[in-house]
């Protein structure tokens, strides 16, 4: 089944009527959310950081707390609200709406969407963070009419969606956990509890850590080390180098596992563009024999493509919600 077309105007829907959802992304560092319209159009933006520190009870409420201020900047607009998105991290039932693991917030078997329409008082659609990332992509980005896509999200960790023939495949939320393929055998021990793990090399906590480490010059974050990188620096090229030939490693294997004819590279670590497409597809190609030799592109919502997701889920909530009443 082709993915399906972007959604209509707002005013054109002869369902849900005018009006907005609210689409909150939970990362493993900062939260972004959104006051979208029906054509996915941001009236008003949030972005906070999350409070993963303070233990995951913590996290629940500043969720809580983003939407209610997501509700206070569509009620300044005038927009009615008809749901709430909000994807996480980790494995995550859709179905049940419940946050089943996390290794970077804590979460497990948290019942998190009911938690959150009883704090909310309206419906909450719950989603994983990378599934809808690729869900906003193949709608209305990126991805728009492949068929089989790997969507890769590089930030806090790594992890990646599978779209086969042109359904996002969930395994009871278990599909895509590319960010834990061990790529160096023996390595850093990983918050997964095994070693050499992709997220242990190529996310960007990785990369900025490894950097750190190397030079003895601590750096903010990844985006950094490619400011270096693109300096000149020696010891960022290496790590960078290392970082994307990892990845591009795991994505070989995924490519023969999966027959993949895209790979889109999402994530704050993807926002270096070429910086890190180049090395990624040309390790990539170097690794290839027999395999269809999948495009490797740029996320076209970027950093925002689980927030975008979101919103879409949260449009179907409120549709299902409508036709059901």
């Amino acid at each position: 089944m082709p993915p399906p077309p972007p959604p209509a105007a707002a005013t054109s829907d002869p369902v849900t009527g005018p009006g907005c959802v609210l689409a909150l992304d939970v990362g493993g560092t900062g939260m972004k959310g959104a006051v979208l319209d029906r054509g996915l159009r941001a009236a008003s933006v949030l972005r906070r950081p999350t409070p993963r520190a303070a233990g995951p009870d913590a996290v629940v409420e500043e969720i809580a707390a983003a939407l209610d201020a997501l509700h206070g900047l569509a009620r300044d607009r005038g927009l009615p609200v008809r749901a709430a998105g909000v994807v996480v991290p980790g494995i995550v039932d859709e179905a049940a709406g419940r946050a089943v693991r996390a290794v970077n917030i804590g979460w497990r078997d948290l019942p998190l969407a009911a938690l959150l329409e009883e704090r909310t008082r309206g419906p909450v659609a719950l989603g994983h963070d990378v599934r809808a990332g690729s869900l906003a992509e193949t709608v209305a980005g990126a991805g728009r009419g492949a068929r089989d896509v790997l969507f890769v999200a590089l930030g806090t960790g790594v992890a990646s969606a599978v779209v086969g023939d042109g359904r996002v495949v969930s395994a009871g939320g278990h599909a895509g956990e590319l960010g834990h393929v061990v790529v160096e055998p023996g390595g850093a021990r990983c918050a997964c509890g095994g070693r050499g793990c992709l997220e242990t090399v190529a996310s960007a906590a990785a990369v900025a850590a490894a950097y750190t480490a190397r030079s003895g010059r601590a750096v903010e974050g990844a985006a950094a080390v490619a400011a270096l990188v693109a300096r000149g620096d020696r010891v960022a090229r290496e790590v960078w180098e290392r970082a994307a030939d990892a990845l591009a490693g795991a994505l070989a294997t995924a490519t023969t596992l999966l027959g993949t004819e895209l790979i889109v590279l999402g994530g704050g670590l993807a926002r270096a563009g070429g910086l890190l497409l180049d090395p990624v597809r040309e390790g990539l190609a170097r690794r290839l024999t027999f395999q269809r030799p999948p495009a490797v592109t740029g996320a076209a919502f970027g950093d925002r493509a689980g927030c975008v997701g979101a919103g879409v889920l949260a449009w179907r909530r409120a549709d299902a919600g409508a036709v059901a009443a």
